[in-house]
């Protein structure tokens, strides 16, 4: 397996870098779709151009949720729905950004176009929770303003993202929760569904194995019967970063939550910082088990390290999922990109949906471990 990280556009890294030796670990890079893997050797940190010297390269980075994904498991019919789902969410932020558009705009409609999807576990393709109901969190963040703005237990809200933004732009809050964050969602004239449209059968199958597992546990230890992974395996929650052409970054990420869960439980995805993070140096968004992604601030301490430690984008993402999330037990993975238009995808399970697309206009997605 050869793995680099990348800037944009792709075509620019593989002249300079062939010759180069050996990547950081967990780093895995994106593949040209339908185009077999270039047998060339990872990128060094040291043949990279320095930042005085390197354009910012504007772009956009998404990911579809981490997990135990195996080419056994997924028909290849799934996996070219998950690829071309993929690659529109890409095209749709990628023309915003082409336009001259802002980094927020090309998150808000990458998201879009993965929330609106049934494929992933956001929106429309949402997990059910214990009482059978879907309950859907968001959050964003301007990495030129630090604004951000985050919504959760959403039960009525069509596209999550949205909203988050709304909060965060036309509130003076951070954060709302269900019913309230609700009403003002219809404030502000967002569109509003009810419960069914949310429903998918593949969801509510997930939801009647989580249970018929959990009432066989009932002689087990309480802290025994539920576990920690997704009864599918995965940890489904999409997220988009952005640069645009001013140099501006923003992070997205919307999620379902968890198959089964109950009390409201809330994970990383709407927590600023936990789940998403954004500033003028670094733009992160996470999936994975939120309860580590709250603990461990991941997103935050990414960019931290590349903000006060000037660690290069690669090394700090990997270092957070790689090492300091697989210590702690932590599963799942990151998107993150940088001012310099510096690309990483780290993930410490067996695959996570992701995609990049550069100023080059060539979009790139993977699954597995390419």
């Amino acid at each position: 397996m050869h793995r680099r990280s990348s800037r944009f556009p792709l075509s620019t890294t593989l002249k300079g870098t062939l010759a180069a030796a050996s990547a950081l670990p967990g780093l895995v890079w994106m593949m040209p779709l339908g185009c077999a893997a270039p047998q060339a050797p990872a990128v060094r940190e040291e043949a990279l151009s320095s930042p005085s010297q390197a354009r910012p390269k504007w772009g956009i980075v998404i990911h579809g949720g981490a997990g135990v994904m195996s080419r056994e498991n997924l028909s290849a019919e799934q996996e070219a729905r998950i690829r071309a789902s993929l690659t529109e969410a890409l095209q749709a932020g990628h023309a915003v950004l082409a336009q001259g558009g802002t980094s927020l705009d090309a998150v808000e409609a990458a998201v879009r176009i993965l929330e609106d999807s049934p494929l992933f576990n956001a929106g429309k393709g949402a997990v059910f929770t214990h009482d059978g109901r879907n309950e859907l969190d968001a959050s964003i963040m301007d990495g030129r303003t630090l604004a951000a703005g985050a919504v959760a237990g959403l039960r009525h809200v069509k596209n999550p993202l949205a909203l988050a933004r709304r909060v965060m732009e036309r509130s003076p809050h951070v954060m709302m929760v269900g019913e309230g964050a609700e009403v003002f969602a219809r404030e502000q004239g967002l569109e509003l569904v009810p419960p069914e449209y949310f429903r998918t059968e593949e969801r509510w199958e997930q939801l009647q194995r989580a249970l018929e597992k959990e009432k066989a546990s009932q002689g087990s230890p309480p802290a025994t019967r539920v576990s920690p992974r997704p009864e599918d395996g995965k940890f489904g929650t999409v997220g988009a970063v952005a640069l645009d052409q001013a140099g501006n970054l923003a992070a997205g990420t919307s999620t379902g939550g968890m198959t089964n869960k109950r009390y409201g439980r809330v994970g990383d995805s709407p927590i600023i910082g936990a789940g998403t993070y954004a500033n003028a140096h670094c733009a992160v968004s996470g999936t994975g088990h939120g309860e580590f992604f709250i603990r461990y601030t991941v997103a935050r301490d990414i960019c931290s390290r590349v903000e006060y430690l000037k660690s290069p984008l690669r090394e700090a993402a990997a270092t957070v999922v790689m090492d300091v999330l697989v210590k702690a037990g932590g599963e799942g993975g990151v998107i993150a990109l940088d001012a310099r238009g510096e690309v990483a995808m780290p993930f410490n399970s067996p695959g996570m949906y992701r995609g990049y697309m550069g100023e080059d206009g060539q979009p790139f997605v993977a699954i597995f471990r390419e």
